[in-house]
C-alpha cells in the first residue's frame, strides 16, 4: 500500500487530501510544518510527499532536500498559493515532480498524484542552473499571484529545462516578450546572447540577409560579408516576435533551420550550423493563418513543439494590485504600495483592458501626472480605451484544423462530384485514430493495458485497432 505524506498547515486542505488519498487506497500522514514532516518520514518513509511552500519554520523549498536524503528519489508535489516565477524555477531545480497552485480541483491534484506515484510518469526535473551563489537572479518584471500566472510561471520553468522551440501566444499587451526573455535567463544559454527581433519592424526584401546574413556580392548594396542574427545570437537564444508577419518564402527557409538544424548566408552554398535556440512569439492565431494557407502548416507544429499562452489582463483580474504597486516603482511613484484609493482599484479592475498590461502602464503614467505624487483616485484615470485588439482565440483550434481537413477533402472529390467509395467520416477516422493510438501508447511507454484505460477503450478494442492500423510492430 502506497504511503503519502501530507506537509501543509491548513487544515482543510490537510483534510481534503487524506479523505481523498485513503479512498484510493493509500495510507496518509498529515502534518503542519516542515520539522513534522521531516519526523513523520523518519518514522515512515513515504512513497509521495505533498509539500506546501510556506509552512510555519523551515518553509518547503528548504525542506525539500531533508526529504530527498531521507526518502530517496522521492516524488514530491509542492503546492502553493504565493508562488512567483523564481519559486516555480527553484521548485523544478530542487528535482520536484510537480506543482500546484492553490486553489487546485481535487480531480487535478489526484491526477497529478497518481501520475507521480507511477514512475514512467513523472515529469523531468530541471537541470541546475548557472547563478551566483548558487541561487538564481532575476528582476521580477512578471508580476501575479493569480492561477492563471501560476500557471505561467510553471510553463515558462519547465521549457528552460530544454532547447525545444518554444511559441508564446497571446494579446498585444501581455508581456510575451518578457516571458521569451525569462526562459531564456532560466535556462543554460543565460550567459549567451539572447537577440529579440521584431520581424514587422524589419525591410521584407532583406529578411533573409538579416536572419542568416550574406556574403560579399550577394546583392547589389553587400560590399561585405555580414553575418546575421542567428549566427551573433550563436549558444544563446532567439525571439522571433510577431512570427505569424513572416514572409512565406522566408517561412521555407525558417522550417529548414528548425529542420536540419542549419542554414545558409544569402549569396552563398555552405550551411552554417544553428546553434542558437527558436523562440517564436505571435498575437496572432497561427491555427486559423494555417487555415487559410497564410501560415505553413508543418512550421507551425516545429515552432509549437511547446507552446506558451500569456493571459490577457481582464482574464486576472485579481494580479490589479500588485501589478499597479510594480508598475508605480519603476515610475518611481512616492508610496506604491498605498497610492491607488479603493475607488480607483475598484475602477481598473471593471475595465476590458484591450491593450493589456502595456495600457495598464500607460493609465498608470497618465494618473500618476495628474496627482502630482499625492493618492491617485478614480477622477485621476483617464477614460478607457476602446476595444482595437480582436479576439484571437475566437474559433478553438481543433475545429478550425478539422473544418479545414473536411473542406480540403470535399475539394479533392472526384470531377463527378460523386463521393468515393469510403465515405468521409471513415477517412477522417483513418486520418486520426492511428495518431490518437499512437500518443496513447507513447505516453504509457508501451503499456496497452494502461494505454486502454487513458484512451477509455476496452484493451480488446484497442488491441483490434492497433492490429488494423499495423501499429505495434513500430518499436513502441
Amino acid at each position: 500500500m502506497p504511503h503519502v505524506l501530507i506537509v501543509d498547515d491548513e487544515p482543510a486542505i490537510c483534510w481534503a487530501l487524506k479523505k481523498m488519498l485513503q479512498a484510493e487506497g493509500h495510507s496518509v500522514d498529515a502534518v503542519s510544518s516542515a520539522e513534522a514532516g521531516i519526523a513523520a518520514a523518519k518514522r515512515h518513509v513515504p512513497n509521495l510527499i505533498v509539500l506546501d511552500v510556506r509552512l510555519p519554520g523551515m518553509s518547503g523549498l528548504d525542506a525539500i532536500s531533508e526529504f530527498l536524503l531521507l526518502a530517496g528519489n522521492v516524488p514530491i508535489i509542492l503546492i502553493t498559493a504565493f508562488g512567483d516565477l523564481t519559486t516555480a524555477v527553484e521548485a523544478y531545480q530542487k528535482k520536484v515532480t510537480d506543482y500546484l497552485t492553490k486553489p487546485f480541483d481535487l480531480d487535478r491534484a489526484a491526477a497529478v498524484m497518481r501520475a507521480a506515484l507511477e514512475p514512467s510518469k513523472r515529469q523531468i526535473a530541471l537541470p541546475e542552473a548557472r547563478s551566483e551563489e548558487g541561487r538564481v537572479q532575476f528582476d521580477h518584471v512578471l508580476v501575479g499571484h493569480s492561477a492563471a500566472m501560476q500557471e505561467v510561471f510553471k510553463k515558462i520553468a519547465l521549457a528552460a529545462s530544454s532547447d525545444v522551440p518554444v511559441l508564446i501566444t497571446g494579446e498585444s499587451g501581455t508581456g510575451k516578450e518578457l516571458a521569451a526573455a525569462a526562459i531564456h535567463i532560466y535556462s543554460a544559454r543565460r550567459d549567451q546572447p539572447y537577440i529579440p527581433i521584431a520581424l514587422p519592424a524589419l525591410n521584407p526584401s532583406l529578411i533573409e540577409s538579416e536572419l542568416f546574413g550574406h556574403v560579399k556580392g550577394a546583392f547589389t548594396s553587400a560590399n561585405e560579408r555580414r553575418e546575421g542574427l542567428f549566427a551573433i545570437a550563436a549558444g544563446g537564444s532567439v525571439l522571433l516576435d510577431e512570427i505569424g508577419d513572416l514572409p512565406m518564402p522566408q517561412q521555407v527557409k525558417l522550417l529548414r533551420v528548425l529542420e536540419q538544424g542549419h542554414f545558409t548566408l544569402v549569396g552563398d552554398v555552405r550551411p552554417k550550423q544553428c546553434v542558437a535556440r527558436i523562440i517564436a512569439a505571435t498575437h496572432q492565431n497561427l491555427v486559423n493563418k494555417v487555415a487559410s494557407g497564410d501560415f505553413r502548416q508543418d512550421l507551425y507544429f516545429r515552432l509549437a513543439v511547446f507552446e506558451l499562452h500569456m493571459p490577457a489582463l481582464r482574464d486576472r483580474a485579481d494580479d490589479l494590485p500588485e501589478l499597479c504597486q510594480h508598475l508605480l516603482r519603476r515610475l518611481r511613484y512616492q508610496q506604491p504600495g498605498a497610492a491607488l484609493d479603493a475607488d480607483a482599484i475598484e475602477e481598473l479592475k471593471r475595465r476590458d483592458w484591450p491593450g493589456n498590461v502595456r495600457e495598464l502602464r500607460n493609465t498608470l503614467e497618465h494618473a500618476a501626472l495628474m496627482a502630482r505624487g499625492g493618492e491617485i483616485g478614480k477622477r485621476h484615470l483617464p477614460a478607457s480605451q476602446p476595444a482595437f485588439v480582436v479576439a484571437t482565440h475566437a474559433t478553438p483550434p481543433l475545429e478550425t484544423l478539422v473544418q479545414s481537413w473536411i473542406r480540403q477533402e470535399l475539394k479533392a472529390q472526384s470531377p463527378s462530384g460523386m463521393p468515393p467509395s469510403e465515405g468521409l467520416f471513415d477517412r477522417f477516422l483513418a486520418a486520426v485514430e492511428p495518431i490518437f493510438l499512437r500518443e496513447g501508447l507513447e505516453a504509457t511507454k508501451g503499456n496497452r493495458s494502461s494505454a486502454a484505460d487513458l484512451l477509455g477503450m476496452h484493451r480488446a478494442t484497442l488491441r483490434e485497432k492497433l492490429k488494423r492500423y499495423g501499429i505495434g510492430e513500430e518499436g513502441l
